[in-house]
């Protein structure tokens, strides 16, 4: 029966509804109730004088959702599970505190946030598109059939049980009647609408006249049978070849060879090759080289034939005299029907079902929630390709667990590093990488890697260098667009390291680096000699940026704007640090030689050397707890502070609500020269001769 109903927040009338429905175990594997199709919208209403109930008709998947006692399954039509393939929906209901049976449609939305089913066949993570459950029926709720109520009530209970997820809407409707709905559905190119009949029930399992469906195209469902490819093309395949059952004999109807992309003909033939046979499975052989009129010199084809298994769901402009299909295009895969359910649709006039006719219509769809990139990677296929920038990418054992305590994985890396990459990439863009490869994790044997010639695929761009220890010309990886960026994190490269120039001046660092390095010391001690560093460089009237290591310590940046040479950044850093030494003598130290330090902490500024590094900003480290190296805001580098309060698991959060706080390091950089006579002038000249 479910949780006790005493959680369940309804209104006084809503209770009083749910109170009369029967009471009910949860249903299993239901057959959702089904419309007919008909030629336009009803003209008037029944008896009752009471308006049809017009919503969107959504191009996507029917799904049946059950929700039990925290336990959730997402069910197709034909009672498949969509739990793994649409692995948002399956968390965002897994979030809603309720026992219900819901009805609804999944769909892909593009940018204006209208249903697109050619995006929702490629669908493989929420990099490919935004995913959207829209539900417009409800079925048992806490321990009550509901069926039986009126489509209003059941509305009315749906409405207030929903759960404040993003990706879970409820279909709204269309107040202002069919005909206006209908003639702005064709505008927008959507699917149709549909129509409701007043009072009336859900009907489990039938294909009913109290649900109308009126599209806005001809489309149909068929079989394929078969595809083709002609000589000298470049696609994958030229036509897929479709059919129907009739009287139990697979009869073809027509070739489709439009409506496909790239991603779509791959995923298409990747369904099909299991099913792929030497024998025609048509009654009669298609003529896939026939001429016609508008092709009288066809090129040569050859045809693949497949078992009837898949079905395809095309458009048409209409069907003619002698049953011809005119200017088919393929739609999508419908992976939530089976062949044995295509039969050939035909309208029937709408006069013959009701009498109604209204006019107008409001609001067609409410705009998706802004975008945000999320996943770029699914949670099950352990191996994925993904095209970034033109570029394909394939990223392996994506299972390994990269940090054994917190059950972190390769997976979960490179999704953090797609999500924060535009805020990254600057700060990698055109640089030179000492790559920092962790193939089995932080718990594994690691090792750098600066050498990438003839490793690196074709695409990625390099940077040449000599060594003279092994006399012979090396190549550095140079990390010059997104998809480099994430090929670096595929490599296993936990932590990312770029250079402090860019490859157009080697020789010139884009910043200054002040690294606080912590030995015996504690972190409070780090962020006062951090404090102290600002204000030096505040007298100085030099602009400056704070970010944690991600390890112990803390990095101070100074924008150089590549106008100054390492040598004159070194030499600046080491003007500050001895400044900052004086201050806190008693824990920190300069000294290059860890022995000589007495475990004091490091003042370190000859990272501002040619080829040295530190991880980049918003970059993650192998250590303990997945911590981040994470720009801070200067007002929050005080006590309290702890390197841990940046994770893989809160960083992406904090970064979009506080944007980019480092962007000023990639400013025009600072005047060194008045800087150092400011230096000067407020503590007096400092030695260089370290």
């Amino acid at each position: 029966m479910g949780r006790k109903t005493k959680g369940l927040r309804l209104s006084r009338r809503s209770r009083t509804l749910w109170e009369q429905a029967p009471a009910s175990m949860m249903p299993a594997d239901i057959e959702p109730m089904l419309a007919t199709l008909v030629t336009e919208p009803p003209e008037e209403a029944d008896n009752t004088g009471a308006p049809w109930h017009y919503e969107l008709k959504f191009d996507g998947y029917r799904a049946v959702s059950y929700l039990n006692t925290g336990s959730v399954e997402i069910r197709s039509r034909n009672n498949k599970s969509f739990n793994e393939k649409f692995y948002p929906v399956l968390e965002a209901l897994q979030r809603w505190d309720v026992n219900a049976v819901v009805d609804g449609e999944i769909v892909a939305v593009n940018s204006e946030g209208l249903p697109d089913f050619g995006l929702l066949q490629t669908w493989r993570s929420e990099d490919d598109g935004q995913l959207m459950y829209y539900l417009f029926d409800l079925v048992w709720l806490e321990g009550r059939l509901v069926t039986g109520l009126p489509i209003e009530e059941r509305r009315q209970l749906l409405q207030e049980i929903l759960p404040g997820e993003p990706v879970i809407r409820i279909s709204e409707s269309l107040e202002d009647g069919g005909r206006v709905a209908f003639a702005q559905a064709q505008a927008l190119h959507l699917e149709g609408i549909m129509a409701k009949r007043p009072g009336s029930p859900y009907t489990i399992g039938k294909r009913t006249k109290d649900w109308l469906k009126i599209k806005t195209e001809k489309r149909q469902e068929l079989v394929i049978g078969g595809y083709t490819l002609n000589e000298g093309t470049n696609k994958l395949f030229s036509a897929l070849l479709l059919g129907i059952m009739e009287n139990g004999k697979f009869q073809f109807l027509t070739p489709v060879g439009t409506g496909f992309n790239n991603a779509m003909q791959r995923e298409i033939l990747k369904k099909l090759k299991p099913h792929v046979t030497t024998k025609c499975p048509f009654e009669t052989v298609p003529e896939y080289n026939k001429p016609s009129r508008f092709r009288p010199n066809p090129p040569k084809a050859t045809v693949t034939w497949v078992k009837p298994r898949l079905v395809a769901e095309i458009s048409y402009r209409e069907l003619t005299s002698s049953g011809a299909i005119r200017q088919p295009s393929f739609k999508g895969l419908r992976e939530d029907k089976s062949p044995e359910e295509v039969v050939w649709e035909q309208p029937v006039a709408t006069e013959q079902v009701t009498n109604q006719q209204r006019a107008a219509q409001k609001k067609m769809i409410k705009a998706p929630p802004a975008k945000e990139r999320k996943s770029l990677l699914n949670p099950k296929e352990e191996t994925q390709t993904r095209v970034i920038g033109g570029h394909e990418l394939r990223f392996t054992n994506l299972s390994k667990v990269y940090w054994p305590k917190e059950r972190y994985t390769k997976r979960d890396m490179i999704n953090y590093y797609y999500q924060v990459a535009p805020y990254m990439l600057p700060y990698m863009k055109d640089r030179p990488q000492t790559l920092n490869r962790h193939p089995h994790g932080i718990a594994g044997e690691s090792f750098y890697q600066k050498d990438v010639k003839g490793k690196a695929p074709g695409w990625i761009e390099t940077f040449p260098y000599f060594s003279h220890r092994e006399q012979k010309e090396k190549e550095f990886l140079l990390c010059t667009t997104e998809a480099s960026l994430l090929y670096i994190a595929s490599l296993g490269c936990i932590e990312m390291n770029p250079w402090h120039s860019r490859a157009r001046a080697p020789d010139n660092p884009d910043w200054c680096i002040i690294d606080l390095d912590p030995d015996q010391n504690s972190f409070n001690q780090v962020i006062v000699a951090a404090q102290i560093t600002k204000a030096v460089l505040d007298a100085a009237g030099v602009v400056s940026f704070c970010k944690t290591s991600g390890s112990t310590g803390l990095h101070i940046y100074i924008p150089f704007g590549a106008k100054y040479s390492y040598h004159d950044s070194k030499e600046f850093g080491r003007r500050i640090v001895t400044i900052v030494h004086e201050e806190i003598p008693g824990y920190t130290s300069i000294e290059r030689k860890t022995a000589d330090r007495d475990g004091k902490m490091y003042l370190d500024f000859l990272q501002n050397r040619p080829q040295a590094t530190v991880a980049a900003p918003y970059s993650l480290r192998p250590k303990p707890g997945a911590p981040v190296s994470m720009p801070l805001h200067w007002e929050e580098v005080k006590k309290g502070l702890k390197i841990t309060d940046f994770n893989i698991a809160n960083a992406v959060a904090r970064i979009r609500k506080e944007g980019d706080l480092f962007k000023g390091v990639l400013g025009k950089g600072i005047d060194l020269p008045k800087a150092i006579r400011r230096l000067d002038t407020v503590f007096g000249k400092v030695s260089s001769k370290k």
